[in-house]
Formats: C-alpha cells, sequence, structure tokens
C-alpha cells in the first residue's frame, strides 16, 4: 500500500491499541510522538501498520540513514514505546523528548523498549552535560518537568533544555521552526506525577503553521478527567487549548469522562469536561481514537476502548469520529492523515461532505494572519 506523507499535517498509524502519531513539520522535518510497532503486523492480511518499516522507507535520507528529528515519548507504557530500540537502530533520531520522572520512581516493571528509551535519553542527557549543554544532531534531548526534581537526578542539565508545563517549544533538532510548528506543553503536573503511571503522560497541544493558514491537534496522552479537568483550568488563554483534532486520551477510554470523585459510590458522566472539548473546538473537530475496532459494548473492568466514550466523542465531534483500526478496509488500514491546506486541516480521505464547507471560517480567519487570529482559529499564546 503506497503512503504519501503530507509536506504539513498529522499522521495516526493503524496500530491497535496503543499510539503512533506523525507529525510533518516540513518535507524534510518529522517528530514521532510514541510508538506502537506491533510483531502481528508482520504477519498476512494483519490490519496492523508496521509502523517501523513505514517510518524508514518514508522518512528522508541523511548522510545514508533515515532521519527523525525528533521523537517523543509521552510515558513509557509498551503500548507508546513498543518497537523503540529497532527505531534506534535503523533511523537517525536528532533529538528526543520525555518526562524522566517516571524513569526514577518506576524501575521494576519497564518493558525493554522503556529501558532502552531509558538507556539512549540518559547517554544524551550525560552527553549534553559533558559539553556544557550543547550537543549536536543524534545526542539532542530536552526533558519536560520541574527544575528542582531534575536536578536530583540529572545535576547540572542546562536549564534551557528543560521545558516546564505552561511553556512552550518552537525548535526542533537545534532549528528554530517559530511561524511553521508550535507545541504548547499541558501536563505533566508537579503534583501529579507520583499517583499513577498515566499521570506522567506529556500532554500537549501542536500548532502547524504556514503563509495562509493553520491547524491544531491535542495530544492528551493516557491522562484520566481529573487531569484533564486541571490542564482546563490551568489554562488561561484557552487559544492553548483549541483542536481540529483531538486524539482521544488513553485510547478512547471512559475514563476521561466517566469518574469516581471522593464521597461518590459510583463513576458519573463529567459533562464539564466534554463541555470544555466542545467550547475550544474549531469549525472542523475531528476525533481520532487509536484502538482497536470499538466493540458493541463493554464488560465492567474491560480495557479500553469503550463504546460509551465513543458515543460522547461522537456528539461534541463536528466533523466525525474516526477510530484508527476501524479506518476503510485495506489490508493493513490505512492511516489517518490530516493535511495542512489553503482551506485549512482537512482529513486526506475521508468524503468530500466531511470536509467541504467545514473549513471556511478557518481560511477566512488565516487572512489575518497565523498567530493572531479570530475566535475559529488558533492562537499561539503563551500563558497557562
Amino acid at each position: 500500500m503506497e503512503i504519501e506523507l503530507p509536506n504539513q499535517g498529522f499522521v495516526f498509524w493503524p496500530v491497535g491499541t496503543g499510539d503512533s502519531t506523525t507529525i510533518c513539520v516540513d518535507a524534510d522535518t518529522f517528530i514521532q510522538v510514541d510508538l506502537h510497532h506491533m510483531e502481528c503486523a508482520d504477519e498476512e492480511n494483519d490490519t496492523h501498520e508496521a509502523v517501523v518499516d513505514r517510518l524508514v522507507e518514508l522518512l528522508p535520507v541523511v548522510n545514508g540513514r533515515p532521519y527523525l528529528s525528533v521523537f517523543v515519548l509521552t510515558h513509557p507504557d509498551l503500548d507508546h514505546c513498543q518497537g523503540f530500540e529497532r527505531l534506534l537502530q535503523e533511523v537517525t533520531i536528532g533529538e528526543l523528548w520525555f518526562t524522566p520522572r517516571i524513569f526514577w520512581e518506576y524501575k521494576k516493571d519497564l518493558c525493554d523498549d522503556a529501558l532502552a528509551f531509558r538507556a539512549e535519553a540518559e547517554r544524551r542527557i550525560n552527553a549534553v552535560i559533558a559539553y556544557g549543554g550543547s550537543a549536536s544532531s543524534g545526542d539532542r534531548v530536552r526533558m519536560v518537568g520541574y527544575e528542582e526534581s531534575v536536578q536530583e537526578a540529572y545535576r547540572g542539565f542546562p536549564s534551557h533544555l528543560l521545558t516546564v508545563p505552561g511553556g512552550e517549544i518552537s525548535e526542533l533538532d537545534g532549528k528554530e521552526y517559530a511561524g511553521i510548528f508550535r507545541a504548547f506543553i499541558h501536563a505533566p503536573f508537579k503534583d501529579d506525577v507520583a499517583r499513577d503511571r498515566n499521570d506522567t503522560s506529556l500532554a500537549m497541544q501542536v500548532a502547524l503553521g504556514n503563509a495562509t493558514t493553520s491547524g491544531t491537534a491535542l495530544l492528551l496522552g493516557d491522562h484520566c478527567y481529573p487531569t484533564l479537568r486541571k490542564i482546563f483550568d490551568s489554562t488561561i488563554d484557552k487559544s492553548n487549548l483549541a483542536w481540529n483534532v483531538l486524539l482521544a486520551p488513553h485510547h478512547c477510554s471512559k475514563s476521561a469522562m466517566y469518574w469516581q470523585g471522593e464521597n461518590q459510590l459510583a463513576e458519573s458522566l463529567k459533562q464539564d469536561i466534554l463541555d470544555s472539548f466542545t467550547e475550544v473546538q474549531q469549525t472542523t473537530g475531528y476525533v481520532v481514537a487509536s484502538c482497536e475496532p470499538i466493540p458493541a459494548s463493554n464488560q465492567p473492568g474491560d480495557n479500553p476502548p469503550h463504546v460509551i466514550a465513543k458515543r460522547r466523542y461522537e456528539q461534541i465531534a463536528n466533523s466525525g469520529f474516526l477510530c484508527t483500526q476501524e479506518y476503510g478496509s485495506d489490508i493493513p488500514r490505512k492511516p489517518i492523515i490530516f493535511a495542512l491546506t489553503e482551506g485549512g486541516l482537512l482529513c486526506q480521505t475521508v468524503s468530500d461532505a466531511f470536509n467541504e464547507g467545514n473549513n471556511l471560517a478557518m481560511a477566512v480567519g488565516a487572512l489575518r494572519g497565523n498567530y493572531e487570529p479570530p475566535a475559529e482559529h488558533v492562537g499561539f499564546g503563551a500563558c497557562h
């Protein structure tokens, strides 16, 4: 199956219940957020994509090797890092981003690929410290967290390579992309990381822009309702939450909007978080679930995906709900690709009925410039 990556856009790979998102910044610059390369993807007639193989085929070649500008690990669960060791062997990765605290709080149950990531991250950290805060491509690393905790584990790590939630990043592997790419970091929060491994997830809004328009995606890792609520309550400039594409947290888990609070006997729908997502949704708004086909019903205790979450997302998504493993009938399934065009951020392979008219406000607003748009267009403020 031939796959063509957009010049700018987002690619959500069909990798079962796990995350593998490629951000296309320009023709030579790609970011991979998480990785879930399933062994079964190499079997004949399997519907999952062998994502490492595809990246090796599609990435630009620099000095004889496929080149990936940045690899972002939201958190080191197997369904977010499976295949990393192989990717590292076959691809030159310019820079790593990760939240480090989990690596010194969870040491007994990290999978082999998480251990490989930790070893590579620590190699780069030591190189950066040894060279006084500078490093070349292939040795670069950026941590997301808080200085006091990072300095406890990695004394001497330079502060300019540490991004605190509420900050933003526009530099990729040593090159500045202001006006083209920006990541606004929402989480993890300082007091969340000790509770549950999913609470260490890196959560961010990614904005892509060009001379005429821009588009945004919310990538919120495996966070549940309490942290999602905290993200919305802590973000002063709501343009930092605006989305054209929302990657359903934790693979379409109901925990994003159903929660059992203190003094409650059972979980209940938290309509407030759905309302919050709706308020910052743009005229074009897709929800993407990166997971196996969603069952018609779930039993208590079932892991994600959850059909009750799908139904809630279907109620709020202006442009539709898409599941990576249900997308089309190809073997393997096609990735869900959003391309930034003159008309805004469009899904490349859905019917024209999904796309026509959804981006008019975005296109008109873009005439006012990428970074001072009207309410229907993403802003690039720095307040959290």
